[in-house]
């Protein structure tokens, strides 16, 4: 089995909170049955979390493309 990427597994957590984010929009964030009472996360949080990922994939797919913002070149100077 191949390793998962750090992209894909970002990516995996993006799909994974959108979800969970659908789910709350929808209603779903509070429950009970009989004496159990179960509370998903604040909408707030997980549409930070989104942002966060969201920036972290941008950061990700930057690096595998060569554009990523603190990519290091080699200059060797030249004196003629």
């Amino acid at each position: 089995m191949a390793e998962e990427t750090r992209l894909q597994r970002l990516q995996t957590r993006l799909t994974e909170y959108q979800t969970a984010e659908d789910k709350i929009l929808c209603g779903a964030q509070e429950y009970s049955t009989g004496s159990l009472r179960l509370r998903r996360a604040d909408l707030p949080k997980v549409a930070e979390m989104i942002v966060y990922l969201e920036k972290e994939i941008a950061a990700e797919e930057a690096k595998a493309s060569g554009r990523a913002r603190n990519c290091v070149k080699r200059v060797v100077p030249l004196d003629y």
